[in-house]
């Protein structure tokens, strides 16, 4: 008899204590088929490709997307993964505020699956955004989604959000990018950059996830950017690009460099910089985007992840470390470009610490401790103050229209990233430190042991959704809970 995503966080609580994952870095060439003298360089080396994109037409944007097991070319090698559309990542769409998305989901997976378009302030009910909706192998479903006329420009996402199957779906292939345009800002050039991991066999086929591995969530050998491995960029000197970069790993953190050249920061999430802010590194943690713009210097320049200890459930707290390595390389070259216009200011954000605060709540990260008596028992439950997911109880009840002030706590030894769907989120506190300026998020990495405070906007979109931790193994595993707002 299989075993659950429970059962085998359990197991590994029992056989897996201090398990690195990760920990050693990216391998240089991460790829089973390589032999190990096989250079760094040769494992990659094809000029990035973009996935197709798709735009509303008519303030709709309407596709049909197909969810199935295809044999395709990842890192140079056929590999039989999850696609959507048959590619690795799917389209990307682009609309703009007050656009509807009407999109026929069908599923050739041998497993159930949904959609979530991760990053839109959309409804959660019936066809909508919305997480208890199962769709079986075989059937189709017509989702719809209405983007509010002010809805914020940004990068989103869309992936499946099916309870239990999520981890193994997104490690798998099933992800695409998800742009709501609306602000102009003068480049030479847009980029996606999806940034991805996954685990091959010899023969392409996807590594089954061990339970060590749900313990501390999963981390790919090979990290993919839109679906290939360390790919070339190109661009002439005085080029000024857009890269809309999605952090699409399962559980991996990304700390993002690109020495060599100018980096500014647009924004995080849907959370807009009022002015780009220059930066030398970006943590994304899994499910964060992030709007850069890149300035072009003549030279060669890697983009780099810095590495990111995350932390552990070993007996130390050790064994999470999203190691370091080359996700893609850039070559600056030929003449001078001239310099495009420049970057207009963006119009202020509603700071909703302006706003009367209707209630206060506290919610707690937990892995608490089980008894190994009884069926069903293992020594770790990952769940929300002490109890795991359960899709028939209302684990917080909001009134409609108002803000209310939530102070998440994690007390475990490793860094959990939570996320809330629909609602946006202001960022206060961190480290007990105030947050000054007016900071959006959809997903807010908190600390081991730490603790941030955000202010959720409930003005709209009534309904019942889910916060979890976007490490999806711990979502699959139960740390989730519902919250409805009427």
């Amino acid at each position: 008899m299989p075993i659950t995503r429970r059962q085998a966080l359990q197991l590994g609580m029992l056989g897996g204590l201090g398990v690195v994952v990760g920990g050693v870095g990216l391998s240089q060439t991460g790829l089973p088929w390589l032999a190990p003298s096989t250079s760094s360089a040769g494992a990659g080396g094809e000029s990035l490709v973009e996935p197709e994109v798709v735009r509303s037409r008519d303030g709709v944007l309407r596709v049909e997307l197909v969810a199935t097991r295809r044999e395709t070319t990842i890192a140079g090698q056929r590999a039989r993964v999850l696609t959507y559309n048959g590619t690795v990542p799917g389209q990307t769409w682009r609309v703009q505020p007050g656009d509807r998305i009407e999109v026929r989901l069908r599923n050739e997976l041998d497993t159930p699956t949904n959609l979530h378009t991760h990053g839109l302030a959309v409804s959660p009910r019936d066809n909508g955004d919305n997480p208890f909706v199962s769709i079986d192998p075989g059937q189709v479903f017509d989702y719809r989604f209405d983007l509010p006329e002010d809805h914020p420009p940004g990068v989103s996402w869309y992936h499946p959000h099916r309870h239990g199957t999520v981890a193994d779906q997104l490690f798998g292939g099933l992800y695409g990018a998800l742009i709501v345009e609306g602000d102009r800002v003068p480049v030479s050039r847009e980029r996606v950059l999806v940034v991805s991991d996954i685990s091959l066999t010899g023969d392409g086929q996807i590594v089954p996830v061990a339970a060590p591995e749900v313990m501390m969530g999963r981390e790919g050998n090979l990290v993919l950017v839109n679906g290939q491995h360390r790919p070339q960029l190109s661009a002439r000197p005085g080029q000024r690009e857009r890269w809309r970069v999605i952090n699409a790993c399962t559980s991996r953190y990304l700390r993002l460099a690109l020495p060599g050249q100018h980096l500014e920061l647009l924004g995080i999430d849907t959370g807009r910089e009022l002015t780009p802010r220059e930066v030398q590194e970006v943590l994304l943690a899994p499910g964060n985007r992030a709007d850069l713009l890149v300035s072009m210097r003549a030279g060669s320049s890697e983009l780099r992840t810095l590495g990111y200890d995350r932390g552990g459930m070993g007996m130390m707290g050790g064994g999470g470390l999203s190691g370091p390595g080359t996700l893609a390389t850039l070559a600056v070259t030929g003449a001078e470009a001239a310099a495009p216009g420049p970057v207009p200011d963006r119009l202020a954000v509603p700071d909703l610490r302006e706003k009367s605060v209707a209630g206060r709540r506290e919610i707690a990260f937990t892995m608490t401790m089980g008894s190994m008596m009884g069926p069903g028992r293992g020594m770790m439950d990952p769940g929300f103050d002490g109890r795991a997911f359960d899709a028939d109880r209302i684990d917080q009840r909001v009134s409609v229209g108002g803000v209310e002030e939530w102070l998440i706590t994690n007390p475990t030894p490793m860094d959990h990233p939570f996320h809330l769907h629909v609602w946006p989120m202001q960022l206060v506190e961190t480290g007990g430190q105030p947050v000054r300026e007016v900071t959006r998020r959809d997903v807010v990495n908190v600390p081991a042991r730490g603790r941030v405070r955000v202010l959720v906007d409930f003005a709209r979109h009534p309904g019942r959704s889910v916060y979890h931790c976007h490490i999806l193994d711990h979502e699959d595993a139960g740390m989730m809970a519902s919250v409805e707002v009427g």
